[in-house]
This record gives structure tokens, sequence and C-alpha cells, in this order.
């Protein structure tokens, strides 16, 4: 067997609790699934998928779907790979599950290419650079006492980007008067609401300057609606967490639809699929800030690619939650709003090996 042939593909799925229970009991951990893939020749790459209900489900995705088409292919040929895994598995749709699953396998193919070539993905990629601006991606909070609280946590640790996941007014005061007027505040609200409400909504958040408004419509595919509330608030707006295809993404843009295109790369691809929207939003000057509400493989992916490709203003998310553990331990905990792009081979680090042997989930 050649070398370079993908030899084994295993999962690995986490189930990481928060802290004393985070604040509540009741909250429940954190599941997460990473791939390894490795090669024949004992190249060994990592990739995440995203997780959360789903991680069972994906799990079976990567092992009886994509494994098998994946399974003695050559690793280095990873475009064509990733385009025949789609075609052939594209009567099972276009996103959800599937593209979660192919995901992991391809940024895993990606952290291959690099090793063996000995280089980060970012200089891999044409790019370079050493740290990225990131901002604290904040849990939802249960009051507005809560919200304080951890917007206060996230200035005191040095972060001067913030972004809330609530949806009623006075958290979203309460946050901005915590923050200050130096600090940039975001809301992700997750697509709760039509194009009206949304509209009404907006009248109200106008005055707390918000540097984006991420997802305010359902369904979130309708781009035709984000425009033209984008157009009507005056709010910068975000989205594309859900988006699957480069199509797509295509589509979102031309719309006129956002000011930050969100693609998250445990759900979309991974860093082939990556890469190729950073180059659409370029044509059509959007600023791609990728959607990384999770701490493994994915992340990684995101700031090597966005050190390679990404603006001046792109910026790298980072979930700011109390859990026990995170996949590379403190390796990639950032300091002063800031978060380090790894300069070893691939994407740089490979998850702590401690953390994959406590938090090992059974999801059979």
């Amino acid at each position: 067997m050649d070398a370079d042939t993908i030899a084994r593909i295993e999962t690995f799925p986490l189930r990481i609790p928060f802290r004393d229970g985070g604040g509540d009991a009741a909250r429940p951990p954190v599941d997460s699934l990473l791939v390894r893939v490795t090669t024949a020749g004992g190249l060994a790459g990592w990739g995440e998928a995203f997780g959360f209900e789903a991680t069972r489900a994906t799990r079976r995705a990567v092992e009886d779907l994509i494994g098998p088409l994946c399974l003695g292919q050559d690793a280095g040929r990873i475009g064509p790979l990733m385009r025949a895994v789609q075609e052939k598995l594209q009567v099972f749709g276009r996103g959800g599950m599937v593209m979660h699953a192919l995901s992991a396998v391809d940024t895993a193919l990606w952290d291959i290419a690099g090793k063996a070539a000995g280089i980060p993905l970012h200089r891999l990629l044409g790019g370079g650079g050493t740290h990225l601006p990131c901002y604290a991606s904040l849990d939802p909070c249960a009051d507005t006492a809560a919200v304080r609280g951890a917007v206060g946590r996230a200035l005191d640790e040095g972060f001067t980007s913030v972004k809330l996941h609530e949806r009623e007014l006075p958290a979203v005061r309460a946050a901005r008067e915590e923050a200050g007027d130096d600090t940039s505040l975001m809301l992700d609200v997750n697509c709760p609401w039509t194009l009206a409400q949304a509209r009404e909504r907006a009248d109200g958040l106008r005055e707390l300057r918000l540097h984006w408004l991420e997802e305010p419509l359902w369904p979130p595919e309708d781009y035709a609606g984000l425009a033209r509330l984008r157009a009507a608030s005056g709010i910068p707006v975000a989205a594309g967490e859900n988006v699957a295809t480069l199509l797509d993404f295509g589509r979102l843009m031309a719309a006129g639809a956002v000011d930050f295109v969100q693609p998250s790369p445990a759900k979309m691809g991974g860093v082939t699929e990556l890469c190729k929207v950073f180059h659409a939003a370029a044509l059509r000057s959007v600023t791609v800030a990728p959607h990384t509400f999770y701490h493994g493989p994915g992340l990684l992916a995101a700031v090597q690619v966005t050190a390679a490709l990404g603006t001046a203003d792109a910026v790298i998310e980072w979930r700011h939650s109390d859990l026990a553990a995170f996949a590379y331990g403190t390796a990639l905990v950032p300091a002063d709003g800031r978060i380090a792009v790894p300069q070893g081979p691939g994407l740089g680090i490979d998850p702590d090996p401690d953390v994959l042997r406590a938090f090992a989930a059974d999801v059979s």
C-alpha cells in the first residue's frame, strides 16, 4: 500500500461538562466529535464535525458513509476526493450531518497535507501571521445580572469584542452598559423572528450600536428578507452558519444580505470549502468571520485559513464558556483578545490525549 493512502479513519466523541454545572445544575454537557485520519505511511490528521445533540448520528455518517468512500484513496488528492464523495452522497442532501461528517475528514486531510510538507496550513495556503483578533462568544445567560457578570469576566480577561446569545432587549442593554462604549458588541439571536418582528426589534437595538446582528430571521435562508432588514435597520448583519454550499454562500452575498459572512468549518465542508468562501467573499468585499462555537480542529481550521486569506477586519470566534476542559488544553486560550496561530506543521497542534481519554463519550 502506498504511504499516502488513507489507511484508517477513527472517531472520537467527547462529552465535556461545565465546571460546577456552569451556574445551572440542569445545564447539559457539550458533545463534540473529533476525527483522526491516518495514512499507510503513519501521518495522522485531525478534523472536527459539528456535534452537540447530533454527535451520534454524525459519527455514523463518518463511519458508514464517508469512511468507506475514502479508505484506500490518495490522501493528497483532497479536492478531487471530496468532490467525488459529495457527488456520491448528494442523494442524502447537501447539508446537515453528512456534510458535517465530510467537514471533519476534509480538515484532517489538510492537516496531513501540512504535516507532509512540514509547514503550518496557513503557509501551505500562501499566508502568514502569528496572532489574530478574536471575540468572546458568550453562552446564553439567564438574566441581566448573569449577562453583566459574563461580559465583565470577558473584559477582565482582555477581550475588547463580545458576542451575546440573547433575545430580549433588557439583556442586551445591560451588556452594553457593562461593556461601555469602547467595546465591540455583537448579538446572535439564532433565527427566531419574522421580518416584521425583526424590524420591530431593530428599532430598540439600534441605539445600542451593535457591531453586527447575527441570524435574525426564520427561516435562515430568507436572504431577500435579510437584505431588506439590513437596508431598513442600519445595523450590520452577519449570517452563514447554516449555509452549506458555495452556491448558497454566493446567493447570500449576491442578495446584499450580509456585511459579515460566517462559514462554519465543522459544518460546511472543512478547509476545502472554507477557502472557496474566502475567495468568493473577497470578490464582493464582504468580510469573512468564521463561525467557530467549538474548541477542536474546526476552530484551528478557521484560525489557519483566516491567517492565510482573511482581511484586516476578520475576527475569530472563541466560545467563552466555563467548560471543564478544551480539546487542546490551554494551548489555544486567547490572551488580551488575540488568539495565537499555531506554527507547527498542518493545523499546528494535535488534540490533548489526556482530554480525549478523560472526556471520551459513549454515543454508540
